[in-house]
């Protein structure tokens, strides 16, 4: 099912199909998550926040099995008429912005979940600002990720 023809009508297969629509409706799931923070309702916050992370992951675990199973990066960028250097730099630029963000968006979630273990929880300023910075940082890379659907099949 997953390496079979996609849905959107494009030479990927289904499995980046599936991943593309995932991460394009990635900052309104967020942006939902927030609201709901932004509405007092903390414990639906938390609950969808770490239900997006491990969404998230899944999908990037899916992505990156089916990328490696069906040929890699190298084999997609020979159907781009897009230069193979760009791609690459767009590419790894992506990656890079990926990982931060993921990696800030863990520690937002672990050391708030501790804080609230601890009571030491409130209504914290630099819980907010990181949390702008890490949805700043997904949306980005989420909008770079479509990109690069983009290129690499329409």
């Amino acid at each position: 099912m997953f390496f079979e023809p996609g849905i959107l009508g494009t030479r990927a297969l289904m499995y980046m199909d599936i991943v593309t629509l995932y991460f394009a409706i990635l900052p309104f799931l967020l942006g939902f998550s927030i609201y709901q923070a932004i509405r007092n309702n903390i414990k639906l916050h938390y609950q969808s926040q770490f239900f997006i992370l491990a969404m998230t992951i899944g999908m990037v675990l899916i992505f990156e099995i089916g990328v490696r199973l069906s040929g890699g990066f190298v084999e997609y960028a020979k159907q781009s008429p897009l230069s193979y250097d760009f791609l690459l730099l767009f590419l790894v630029i992506h990656i890079l912005i990926a990982l931060m963000a993921v990696g800030g968006w863990i520690y937002l979630i672990i050391s708030t979940y501790k804080s609230y273990q601890n009571g030491t929880i409130e209504n914290s300023t630099k819980h907010r600002k990181i949390g702008k910075w890490i949805f700043g940082a997904l949306t980005l890379t989420s909008l770079m990720g479509c990109s690069i659907y983009l290129f690499l099949f329409v």
